[in-house]
């Protein structure tokens, strides 16, 4: 078992197996986390699967991390991650958050404008 290296990510969006494969869970784990800790993937690919960006591999890693290296259960994990998040500063995350999303946009249309 071992945590994700965010820091060697190259691509900007993984799909689930991919993800499933670094962690080395089966997808339906994934799937399952989500619904548990009301994760929003945002990004879907043509087929409509998911594509997980860096944020939210963090985030999975973290609940990866809880759940099975240091063995917290579910609700323990939940109260791990909320007092995380109440230990940061929203004031700066919603700025990054905000900032994250604008760049994201404008790779998109980007991408469009490449394509077209």
């Amino acid at each position: 078992m071992a945590e994700i290296d965010l820091t060697k990510l190259t691509k900007l969006y993984y799909s689930i197996g991919e993800l499933a494969s670094m962690l080395d869970v089966n997808a339906s784990l994934l799937r399952f986390w989500e619904k548990e800790f009301q994760l929003q993937v945002v990004k879907k690919n043509a087929k409509g699967n998911r594509m997980y960006s860096i944020k939210e591999i963090a985030t999975i890693n973290k609940i990866y991390t809880l759940v099975k290296i240091q063995g917290y259960t579910l609700d323990g994990a939940k109260t791990q991650l909320n007092l995380s998040k109440a230990h940061s500063d929203p004031k700066r995350n919603t700025q990054k958050d905000s900032i994250i999303e604008r760049l994201e946009s404008i790779r998109d249309r980007l991408k469009e404008l490449k394509t077209s």
